[in-house]
């Protein structure tokens, strides 16, 4: 399965598993500049103003994959690109997500368990 990015619509789209979800990965215009506020409830302990997606990275990434809905993956994909966010996965997905969660990430990434 093969994660492909069609710039002529600006859509990303995953193999045949998640044909239904084509509109998944939309890309936003300056998503690298601030961490949507609709991702407030999933950072109850933090102040989500105060968040910086370059330094914060690490919880953003991990939230954001677990819970968030399809305009915040949007905004995840467009803010640290698949390559970073691959290799969260590879690198800490096993301690930071439920294995459902884990198990769909690696086959959306083509990463092997």
């Amino acid at each position: 399965m093969k994660l492909r990015y069609e710039p002529e619509n600006g859509l990303f789209f995953v193999g045949n598993y998640l044909d239904n979800m084509s509109r998944f990965f939309t890309p936003h215009k300056n998503a690298s500049q601030f961490v949507p506020e609709s991702l407030a409830p999933f950072f109850q302990e933090y102040e989500i103003a105060s968040f910086s997606p370059g330094k914060d990275a690490h919880t953003i990434i991990e939230r954001t994959l677990q819970f968030g809905n399809r305009a915040e993956l949007r905004w995840l994909f467009e803010a640290y690109g698949e390559t970073k966010i691959r290799e969260w996965v590879r690198q800490f997905g096993r301690e930071n997500l439920p294995q459902p969660h884990l198990n769909f990430w690696q086959i959306v990434l083509e990463i092997k368990p």
